[in-house]
């Protein structure tokens, strides 16, 4: 019997240190209205995916917040229409850091539309993109290369999907808005790999 338990416990400690618990990396936003798992897609978004995890890894995401939404109210009627929570440091109470625009990686080459759940970095113009990231309500094609929701047509880089706490993200998408701002921001505590 002595045996079967020996072999029984390596089993059971190999397990437990094993560090690839998923075969692409996830990660938690830890919000006050509850925790958002996303798994992430590094071989589609090699460069925005190590970006992230490296802005994760360096503690830029404690203390930030969602701070913007779009909703079917909020936008102008002549304008393409997107739903969206957006975050991240701008507008924190920390300073940002300078960071160099992480290289666009356009839908077109990674092949990861913008549908519901969807993660994606917020840009300006392309390669501008850094620590600012959303995450889609529902399908949103005018974000994917080609669409509307970009006068130069690059799109935005998606680079995960949300796979447990899509309820959360919706309740951060009902909270009080005053002109695409949440009043309050809904603080993120930090954002963790799992």
């Amino acid at each position: 019997m002595k045996p079967f338990f020996l072999v029984l416990s390596i089993i059971c400690l190999l397990g437990a240190c094993s560090s690839n618990k998923y075969k692409n990396p996830h990660i938690e936003i830890q919000t006050n209205a509850g925790d958002i798992e996303v798994e992430l897609y590094p071989d589609q978004a090699p460069k925005s995916v190590a970006a992230f995890l490296s802005y994760i890894d360096s503690g830029f995401y404690k203390d930030c917040s969602f701070y913007r939404v779009l909703n079917m109210d909020n936008q102008p009627s002549d304008a393409p229409k997107a739903e969206l929570i957006q975050g991240g440091l701008w507008g924190g109470k920390r300073k940002r850091p300078e960071l160099p625009g992480i290289p666009h990686e356009t839908t077109q080459q990674t092949h990861i539309l913008h549908t519901n759940g969807v993660i994606s970095l917020a840009r300006l113009e392309p390669g501008t993109a850094n620590t600012e990231f959303f995450i889609c309500i529902g399908d949103q094609p005018g974000f994917d290369y080609g669409g509307a929701n970009n006068a130069d047509g690059q799109g935005y880089a998606a680079f995960g999907k949300v796979v447990k706490g899509m309820d959360v993200v919706m309740k951060i998408y009902a909270r009080n808005e005053e002109d695409q701002r949440f009043d309050p921001p809904v603080p993120i505590f930090k954002i963790v790999r799992l």
